[in-house]
C-alpha cells in the first residue's frame, strides 16, 4: 500500500494526526529530500509526541524516480509506503505524480490524505469570487517558452494560480505591467509561516509595496482572469443603464453572485 501524504507548508502545527499515525507505522519512506522529511519527523517527535518510525528512507524526485521503481520492485506492494513532498500536498506540481501514475498501470492499492495545499489556501486568501481558477505552478525560467506561457495566462478566462521563486518575482511582476498594466493580482508571500503576507491590486501596486520589504521565501501568485467586456463594467454603470429589467438582470447575474431571476426580482421591485 502506497499512501500519498501532505506535509505543512509551513506552520507545523497543520499537520494532522492521521499523518502523524501513518508516519509512526511507516516502513518505507520516499521522500523529495530524506533531509527535509526527517528534519520535519523529528519536530513532530519533540512538539506533538510522536513516534519516530523504524523505516527505510528512500529520495525519489524527478531525476530518479524511474531508476527507484525498478530497485523496489515488489517491496512497494508487500510494505506500507509513505511518499511526501517537501511541503504541501504530494503529487501536485511534484514528482509524486509518476509514483501515482505506476500505482494506477501495475494494479497497486494507493491512498491519498487531504491536506495542506498552498493552492487553495492563496485562492481562498485572494478574495477573487470567480471561483473558477487553473494552476500552472512555475513558468518556465526565460526564453520564448516562458513568455508563450504568460501569454496563456494573460487570454486565460480563469485565475491562474502560479508559484515563483523571489529572485524572479520582480522580473514576473514587470512582465504582468508591460502586458496588461490594468489587469488585478494577489500575491501572498511565505504562507502559513510568520512573515506572511497578502498583497492583491495591479502588478505595479504589487511591486511598489513588495519592494519596501524583503522578497526573499515562496509565493504564490495568482492572475485575475481576463475579462469580457460586459465584466469589466462595474455595478453602478450597469444598474444606471437605460435597459428593461431583464437585460439588465442578465449583466447583473454574470457580474455577481445572484441569479438573471433574483436581479430580476430586485430590479422590478424598485420599479
Amino acid at each position: 500500500m502506497i499512501t500519498f501524504v501532505p506535509t505543512p507548508i509551513g506552520n507545523p502545527q497543520d499537520i494532522t494526526l492521521r499523518a502523524m499515525r501513518l508516519f509512526e507505522t511507516a516502513d518505507i519512506f520516499l521522500c523529495e529530500d530524506t533531509r527535509e522529511t526527517k528534519k520535519l519527523l523529528r519536530l513532530l517527535e519533540e512538539r506533538f509526541e510522536m513516534r519516530m518510525p523504524d523505516a527505510d528512507f528512500y529520495s525519489f524526485h524527478e531525476h530518479n524516480g524511474a531508476e527507484r521503481l525498478i530497485q523496489l520492485g515488489d517491496v512497494l506492494t508487500t510494505q506500507n509506503i509513505v511518499y511526501v513532498s517537501d511541503a504541501g500536498m504530494p503529487a501536485i506540481s511534484d514528482p509524486g505524480q509518476v509514483l501515482v501514475a505506476y500505482a494506477q498501470k501495475q494494479g497497486i492499492d494507493y491512498d491519498v490524505l487531504p491536506g495542506a495545499s498552498a493552492v487553495t489556501t492563496a485562492y481562498a486568501a485572494s478574495g477573487f469570487e470567480s471561483g473558477n481558477f487553473c494552476f500552472v505552478g512555475f513558468l518556465p525560467h526565460k526564453g520564448k517558452e516562458r513568455q508563450a506561457q504568460l501569454d496563456a495566462v494573460l487570454a486565460n478566462s480563469a485565475d491562474t494560480i502560479l508559484y515563483e521563486a523571489p529572485h524572479r518575482l520582480e522580473k514576473l511582476l514587470d512582465a504582468l505591467m508591460e502586458a496588461d498594466p490594468d489587469r488585478e493580482i494577489f500575491a501572498a508571500k511565505e504562507l502559513t509561516k510568520r512573515y506572511q503576507r497578502y498583497y492583491r491590486g495591479t502588478a505595479a501596486s504589487v511591486r511598489e509595496r513588495i519592494l519596501t520589504e524583503t522578497i526573499r521565501g515562496e509565493w504564490v501568485v495568482i492572475v485575475r482572469g481576463k475579462q469580457s467586456e460586459h465584466q469589466s463594467l462595474s455595478f453602478e454603470a450597469v444598474l444606471h443603464l437605460d435597459l428593461p429589467p431583464k437585460p439588465k438582470a442578465k449583466l447583473l447575474a454574470q457580474l455577481s453572485g445572484k441569479s438573471t431571476k433574483e436581479w430580476y426580482a430586485i430590479l422590478t421591485a424598485k420599479g
